[in-house]
């Protein structure tokens, strides 16, 4: 089987969806959720298909802990699904090209430190963009700077807000991330 570990900061929208995508496939299983935040939603949500989860905080990220449970884990892949740290250079390391983001935008645009959820949304607005997207990368040593896998983007001429381009880009989050991490690790021949 390929192992799935997922990263995720709140409420695990894109987790519960990545988990029921995987949920009776033969060959791909989610292994396990890690979070920083002991009061998410995701943690809830994982709970509710048996799925393990590692519940961590910044010092344990940086001290090893986590790299500890990952490497007991052994996953094939290690997504981030909404979480907003980024990993040490050690759980890089340990990982390389088998860890991936997925990002509210197209990429360069609006990535970085501090560029996640609304704080994307709002951006696009305030620049009047007529579309935006999503980015699924492969994740370095910096915020939203590696190499890209997928983009796809969207028209939002029409959107006056940025709740409305949100729930326009968790539609696309939802029907592309799944099937992203599925040719990932099964890439077809």
């Amino acid at each position: 089987m390929k192992k799935i570990v997922l990263f995720a900061s709140g409420s695990g929208s894109n987790v519960e969806n990545i988990i029921l995508y995987f949920k009776s496939n033969s060959v791909i299983e989610v292994t396990g959720v890690f979070c920083n935040n002991p009061s998410a939603k995701v943690i809830d949500r994982a709970l509710q298909y048996q799925i393990p989860v590692i519940v961590f905080s910044k010092e344990e990220l940086n001290n090893d802990f986590v790299l500890a449970k990952l490497l007991e884990f052994q996953p094939d892949i290690i997504v981030l699904a909404g979480f907003l740290w980024r990993l040490p250079t050690s759980i890089i390391e340990n990982f390389p090209n088998k860890i991936i983001n997925i990002h509210p935008a197209l990429l360069p645009k609006y990535g970085g430190k501090g560029m996640y959820g609304m704080n994307v949304h709002a951006a696009v607005i305030e620049n009047r963009d007529s579309e935006t997207g999503i980015t699924i990368h492969h994740v370095n040593e910096n915020y939203d700077e590696g190499n890209i896998i997928f983009q796809e983007s969207i028209k939002i001429d029409d959107c006056k807000s940025p709740e409305e381009i949100a729930s326009r880009i968790r539609k696309l989050e939802q029907k592309r991330f799944p099937a992203i991490i599925e040719k990932f690790l099964i890439p077809k021949s």
